[in-house]
């Protein structure tokens, strides 16, 4: 499951495409990924994840920390 954002969750979905004589094909509707390293103070180190622009504006609110935590209390490997 490559286009999965880390931190959100958030995947792509189905949808349609319509044109204008109003036919429907499904079309899929990526998140908006970024890879990007974000410095872990306190384990002084470089981590890199795979996160949406959603994501980065969490980690920015909520802080690094709070979230790799939230992360490796949930299962993931960081």
């Amino acid at each position: 499951m490559a286009r999965v954002c880390q931190v959100t969750g958030k995947k792509p979905i189905k949808g349609h495409k319509v044109s204008f004589s109003n036919k429907k094909a499904l079309r899929r509707f990526l998140p908006n990924l970024q890879t990007k390293r974000f410095f872990l103070a306190e384990e002084n180190r470089w981590v890199t994840l795979k996160v949406s622009a959603d994501a980065i504006r969490t980690i920015n609110k909520n802080g690094l920390a709070s979230v790799i935590k939230q992360l490796r209390s949930e299962g993931q490997t960081i």
